[in-house]
């Protein structure tokens, strides 16, 4: 971890935890629960799509990908304040792709960070709903941003990155191909690309939004800080592969072993456990190799990173 103690990068998460989830929380439809002798034909009680989606976003989650939004704005010196919004879309993003990952046309599963997945939850119809309802939501709040300090074209710029990191350019192109590669054998070089798309392209898009809400930085400084989060979000993949092989469902939220048992490629597959320990490594090395073009200032990016390589779950 660096020259700084485990809880205290810890601590770091925490805050930026606590500070999305306050923020997610706000944003979120409010939903009426049925009280004793209610009407039955009540509009608050006629669909249980507002509860489904607060019940997607807030089941828990580590918040990693606003915990990137607020520390590259940190590191940037910018007040945390607006960086609520793009911090919440990507997380409403990330939450709508887990519904739609889980779902019996896709990886069909039951458990999402230890309870029920929302088509189990709820059932099919209304978790297709509460994904679309979340990635709807997540570019609403982009577009209605009111920070004066923003301007137009940076906001603008900021739906477009969601839309390219989300989308058939991003995690819906990763996910197509990872539903297309059950039971073949991929290189190296495939299964990273097709990371790049499903995971990393959302990653990525967490710190360069942040960017958008301060003033522009030269060509070389966005590039060394957009390969950052490019290895980032191939190290974060690569240590869910690791997990799902050495890991148990409790720990992990989610099944154990799920991805052997859809047959499908990846990093402890390709390259064995212990090949996969040493690529995720590397990567590290380089994406610290690239954070170090930056400056002092972006500690905390630093020890994500460090948490990303050592995290258990």
């Amino acid at each position: 971890m660096g020259n700084r103690p485990v809880n205290e990068v810890c601590d770091c998460l925490e805050i930026y935890r606590q500070r999305a989830n306050q923020a997610l929380d706000r944003c979120l439809p409010v939903f009426d629960a049925p009280s004793q002798g209610a009407n039955p034909d009540s509009s608050n009680n006629l669909t249980v799509l507002p509860e489904a989606m607060r019940y997607c976003v807030t089941n828990g989650g580590k918040r990693i990908r606003p915990a990137l939004t607020y520390a590259t704005g940190s590191g940037m010196g910018i007040d945390l304040d607006r960086l609520d919004i793009p911090a919440c879309s990507l997380e409403l993003m990330h939450a709508y792709s887990l519904v739609h990952d889980d779902l019996p046309a896709m990886d069909n599963d039951d458990l999402r960070r230890g309870l029920p997945t929302c088509h189990r939850k709820y059932d099919e119809a209304t978790a297709i709903l509460a994904g679309d309802a979340l990635q709807a939501l997540a570019f609403t709040m982009l577009a209605s941003n009111d920070d004066a300090a923003i301007s137009a074209e940076n906001k603008t710029a900021m739906i477009q990155l969601l839309g390219d990191a989300s989308g058939a350019s991003g995690m819906a192109a990763g996910q197509a191909i990872d539903l297309a590669s059950v039971g073949k054998n991929l290189s190296l070089q495939q299964l990273e690309e097709m990371h790049r798309y499903k995971t990393g392209a959302l990653i990525n898009a967490s710190i360069m939004m942040a960017t958008c809400a301060a003033p522009a930085r030269d060509d070389e400084f966005n590039q060394h800080l957009s390969q950052f989060a490019d290895e980032l979000g191939l190290l974060f993949q690569i240590v869910d592969d690791i997990l799902d092989v050495v890991s148990d469902t409790q720990t992990l939220g989610k099944p154990q072993g799920a991805d052997k048992a859809l047959n499908k490629p990846t990093y402890p597959a390709l390259l064995g456990l212990e090949g996969a320990r040493q690529h995720a490594s590397d990567i590290h090395s380089q994406a610290l190799s690239h954070l170090d073009q930056l400056g002092s200032g972006f500690s905390e990016l630093r020890d994500i990173s460090n948490f990303v390589i050592k995290r258990s779950h």
